[in-house]
């Protein structure tokens, strides 16, 4: 289950650019440059760290997950878990890079891990342009965008169940708080299953370096988002 963007190294989690560019691309359909392999300033996307913490230690009832920093290609990860139940991915440096939290019943059936996984990513990974081109808009502030920085800040959720579903994610709230030059955006959605509820949850996000709203700045970054994609699908 996902092996293919990771690599196991004894108690070492290693991903490299190409793998983590793969997954960006291939299953959360992002398509920001800092997850090109030849990006000067790369980083694993944290949906992938976000992912990896299901398949090693389960998909329990209520999550939150905290990146506090951003991880570089090739470097070597331990996925701890501590006795008081908390999760922490750090380096051998003590260098911390995702805390997560959970409580309630846990699963394991790898069926409900990678079903939940996928639909999960698949929304987060509209961030831009679907969720934040139009908050960004209204409040006429945009990214700088000769080094536009949107940075995962966290993420949480709460299902009523585990078994027996077949996950959707909806968006059901979004709103932008902006201080200065930077901005949190908070994205509120809908957990379902056949059109019954499955529970909540909730994504924050910081934008730096906030500028003026211009049209025809964001239609071209817009515009290089899909030609991007469509470069990927074609190939």
């Amino acid at each position: 289950m996902f092996k293919d963007f990771y690599t196991q190294r004894g108690e070492h989690v290693v991903i490299s650019a190409e793998q983590a560019s793969r997954f960006a691309k291939g299953v959360a359909g992002d398509y920001n440059p800092i997850h090109n392999p030849d990006a000067r300033r790369f980083c694993v996307p944290g949906d992938l760290l976000f992912t990896l913490v299901l398949v090693k230690f389960g998909l329990s009832r209520h999550m939150e997950f905290r990146f506090t920093n951003m991880v570089a290609a090739d470097t070597p990860l331990r996925f701890n878990l501590a006795e008081d139940g908390q999760i922490h991915v750090c380096d051998d440096s003590g260098k911390c890079y995702l805390h997560v939290t959970r409580q309630g019943e846990t699963t394991f059936d790898e069926e409900a891990i990678e079903g939940f996984a996928r639909c999960y990513v698949a929304f987060s990974g509209k961030n831009f342009p679907h969720y934040l081109k139009p908050l960004m808009e209204e409040h006429g502030v945009m990214f700088n965008p000769k080094r536009p920085l949107v940075i995962y800040d966290s993420m949480g959720f709460s299902l009523t169940r585990l078994d027996g579903f077949t996950p959707n994610l909806a968006l059901t709230n979004s709103s932008l708080c902006v201080q200065g030059k930077r901005a949190e955006a908070l994205l509120e959605f809908a957990i379902e299953s056949a059109a019954e509820s499955l529970g909540v949850g909730s994504k924050k996000l910081v934008v730096s370096g906030l500028c003026d709203y211009d049209d025809l700045q964001m239609s071209a970054i817009v515009d290089e988002f899909y030609r991007l994609k469509a470069a990927y699908e074609a190939a």
